[in-house]
């Protein structure tokens, strides 16, 4: 039996030009990480990356604070199918076509562009994602430019398993990577439908963590977006 605990990644620099790239408090969010888990003496037998920069950059930062302390941390792994599904790409690709075809999706993109503040517009554009991203999960928009959602679930249960098949005698694992891939992990142990999984992947804060217990046979959930060491408010984040 193994832990598998899945990290997501620190804040990033959302609706910047290089999304994938920790802001300042994501770093720190990871750092503050590293630091909890030094004081709870927690240690991990394997450790792996998703591809993205955010991901390895959320890694890399624990990892300093490990060895800053004089402690261990093993030598990562990077697991491509443990990447993001491609939220903002769907966005981008069909965006254009629904303005000229929903008329709600139309009215939240004026509203977004008129936004003053940025907090409007961060909340404007989660609805405009939302909508976007529920038709693409339901098959309702397709490109063979993108990743389907099934496609992606797929990914991401191909993934969990090169990890599970090699724990070997492994008792701790960690995985850093994103809220997608966690929802797409958790959906495994719980059965979740589409929508729900989709809905579950908006929830995980930054730098949060979640635990799998894995067998051979199967995978429990054991907790889910745990962020004990993010203690103040100003460091809970979901972008």
């Amino acid at each position: 039996m193994a832990l598998l605990t899945l990290v997501r990644h620190g804040q990033a620099s959302f609706l910047k030009e290089n999304y994938d790239k920790l802001s300042e408090l994501g770093e720190r969010q990871a750092r503050l990480l590293g630091e909890y888990w030094i004081r709870t003496k927690t240690a991990f037998d394997q450790v792996y990356h998703g591809p993205a920069c955010r991901h390895l950059r959320t890694g890399e930062i624990v990892a300093d604070v490990y060895r800053e302390a004089g402690l261990p941390w093993p030598e990562p792994v990077v697991v491509p199918e443990v990447d993001e599904y491609p939220g903002i790409a769907v966005v981008r690709t069909f965006l254009p076509g629904l303005l000229e075809t929903h008329e709600e999706i139309r009215a939240l993109e004026a509203e977004y562009r008129q936004a003053q503040e940025q907090t409007a517009a961060f909340r404007t554009y989660d609805k405009i994602f939302a909508r976007i991203t529920r038709m693409w999960v339901d098959g309702e928009l397709d490109s063979p430019d993108l990743e389907s959602w099934k496609s992606f679930c797929s990914r991401i249960d191909r993934g969990i398993q090169t990890i599970r098949d090699n724990a070997g005698n492994s008792k701790r694992i960690v995985v850093f990577t994103s809220g997608g891939v966690i929802a797409a992990s958790a959906r495994l142990a719980l059965d979740l439908a589409p929508q729900r999984t989709l809905e579950m992947s908006w929830t995980s804060r930054n730098a949060s963590y979640t635990e799998l217990v894995s067998t051979p046979e199967r995978l429990w959930l054991s907790s889910f977006n745990n962020h004990p060491h993010l203690e103040d408010e100003d460091l809970l984040t979901y972008r």
